[in-house]
């Protein structure tokens, strides 16, 4: 089903208002798509077809608050859903018309609002921040111009109070329950849509914070002429009397769609009595039966198949294509600076991070104190299951990023998938934010543990050990985020991450050489994000002209083994020092592409 609209002069203008017409709409889930994965995979087969939605008409007005009710898996959310553009249309049948054409659900998603049951929101960016991000991201204008917007959007949504409170989340404290439904709502009434969609705004919300929200729609819906549509479950009596109409599901199908008043009259012509203590809507949920058989006395919208030219339909093809509001560089910038708040104020992340590389630094650099500078006392083992444990640590440590990104994920899809920038953008910004943050980690784990443990000394040993060290985080950073695109929880992205950086462990080189690694398996250590490092660490200290002929395994009686000796026995060259490095860049840049890849197909697929 197609699903294209009438292009109005400008999002803002309240001139333009935008009348919806379903007709005959239907919605059903088919053995080949009735049980997805959560990548859109089949997970299994379905017995036969579920229609979520059948055959279902009926119309919303501008300038008034229209709530769709029924009873849970009526079909509240789906035909919400199908209204904002956001299923896929494999499974939809029937027309949705927005003033007349045919909705173009690319374009639809632009100019409308769609706010979803579930906040997703930055915990630790406060509420200004929060609207200011997405009007800067979503108005082509400039930054006083957009704090402006914020600024009276915060004024209408009664939130200039809080504006300097973080939005917090369960374990930080932050704003309430209803002030974070409203400041959801004016993450999508920054742009000033002409059609705002909710899903259950009311729920889990007290009845003052409800009724504070719905009254706030109503005034959007009459004073500013926009469209606004909600699902709603049992609504009380004075909610009830800010809704002008009512689209009442049952089962997939319209049992009513019209006033309360006309439910009401509906409900006494087939011989109910409502109660005096319970609102008609409510009575009408439960007694939903009799309803059906009433069907066919139902007000249906008159069917009327307009015919468009081949003009038409092309220029509704041009309308499809997307226009962002900034270019990809100014969507690197605002989304650098979002992303850097995110960082620096994640305290899990930033200051244990930090105190971690310094205090590993030192335990590990006391521990292994002078191991390479004694030349009596050098074990190779002591001197390698260093390098082998630098590169554990730094790697291991990299699953902290985890939880951000998939939190990053939930916003980056909603966002992304109605226009607001590009994936690549995120990508790009995402990277550039780790760079100096990793960097820092860095130099604060090698400039205690370098000189401890008697490395090299001189400069170009350590800024070449400190660089190994900051591509190696930079790897497993990128290797994260490019997991963190796929799974679907943060246990399942330990799990995994675990799994494989186990297994690119055991191929390091440590454990078992290369040389007797069975065929089968030596594309593994191809893979492997220590092999590479790991190799860099030895040739850096037992390369070179004093590399060569230091002793890495002696005894009383002299030295047995030189470091050329060890670079012969593991088949190391020079010329790898800077090679290894080459294949450990693009790792970074092949995860991080990888990564692009499977955002953008997420993204692709929740707007096609």
């Amino acid at each position: 089903m197609e699903l294209p609209v009438k292009k109005p002069h400008h999002s803002a203008d309240l001139e333009t208002q935008y009348n919806i017409k379903v007709k005959n709409l239907s919605y059903k889930l088919s053995p080949r798509y009735g049980d997805l994965d959560w990548f859109g995979w089949k997970s299994s087969a379905s017995s036969r077809t579920k229609y979520v939605l059948n055959n279902i008409s009926c119309e919303v007005k501008p300038g008034e608050l229209t709530a769709i009710a029924g009873l849970s898996g009526a079909g509240k959310t789906s035909l919400l859903e199908i209204l904002a553009g956001t299923i896929a249309t494999c499974g939809v049948s029937g027309r949705v018309l927005v003033n007349d054409m045919p909705m173009n659900a690319e374009y639809f998603r632009r100019v409308s609002g769609y706010v979803t049951q579930d906040e997703a929101l930055f915990p630790h960016l406060t509420v200004e921040e929060t609207l200011m991000y997405s009007a800067r991201l979503r108005l082509k204008v400039g930054r006083d111009k957009a704090r402006s917007r914020v600024h009276s959007l915060l004024t209408e949504l009664g939130l200039e109070h809080i504006a300097g409170v973080r939005i917090g989340s369960e374990t930080i404290r932050g704003i309430s329950g209803g002030e974070k439904r409203r400041v959801s709502i004016g993450v999508d009434l920054v742009h000033d849509p002409v059609v705002l969609l909710l899903d259950e705004p009311t729920s889990g919300l007290d009845s003052a914070s409800a009724l504070h929200i719905v009254t706030l729609l109503k005034s959007m819906a009459k004073n500013q002429g926009k469209t606004i549509v909600l699902t709603i479950h049992q609504p009380g009596f004075r909610i009830l009397d800010l809704i002008d109409e009512v689209i009442l599901l049952s089962n997939g199908g319209v049992l009513h769609s019209g006033s309360l008043d006309l439910l009401a009259e509906r409900l006494k012509s087939v011989g109910h009595c409502i109660p005096e203590h319970v609102n008609a809507l409510e009575f009408a949920i439960e007694v939903t039966e009799s309803l059906h058989k009433e069907e066919n006395h139902m007000i249906k919208i008159e069917s009327c198949d307009e015919q468009h030219t081949d003009e038409t339909l092309n220029q509704l093809a041009e309308e499809k294509k997307i226009f962002y509001c900034n270019s990809p560089c100014k969507e690197v910038v605002i989304l650098s600076q979002r992303f850097c708040k995110n960082i620096f104020r994640t305290k899990e992340l930033f200051a244990a991070k930090t105190i971690e590389a310094v205090l590993t630094g030192i335990v590990l650099g006391t521990i292994f104190i002078n191991v390479f500078g004694n030349a009596k006392k050098a074990k190779i083992q002591n001197e390698l299951g260093f390098f082998a444990f630098t590169l554990t640590f730094l790697i291991s440590t990299t699953t902290e990023a985890l939880p951000i990104f998939l939190q990053e994920r939930r916003i980056l899809m909603r966002e992304t998938s109605r226009g607001v920038y590009r994936v690549s953008s995120y990508i790009i910004a995402n990277t550039l934010v780790f760079l100096p943050f990793l960097l820092i980690v860095t130099l604060l784990y090698t400039s205690p543990v370098y000189w401890l443990v008697g490395l090299r000394r001189n400069i170009d040993g350590f800024l070449y050990f400190s660089l190994v060290v900051w591509v190696v985080a930079l790897t497993a950073n990128s290797f994260v985020a490019c997991l963190s695109t796929l799974v679907p929880d943060y246990i399942t992205g330990m799990s995994l991450i675990y799994g494989v950086m186990g297994s690119f462990f055991l191929f390091s080189g440590y454990f078992i050489s290369k040389d007797t690694v069975p065929k089968y398996w030596r594309f593994m250590q191809y893979l492997s994000l220590f092999k590479y490092p790991y190799e860099c660490f030895m040739i850096n200290e037992f390369g070179g002209k004093t590399g060569k002929l230091r002793c890495i395994e002696g005894s009383e009686h002299g030295c047995l083994v030189y470091g050329y000796q060890l670079l012969m026995q593991q088949g190391l060259k020079e010329s790898q020092k800077w090679s290894n490095l080459l294949t450990m860049l693009s790792f970074i840049l092949g995860y991080r592409l990888l990564g692009l890849v499977f955002l953008w197909y997420r993204s692709y697929k929740s707007r096609s």
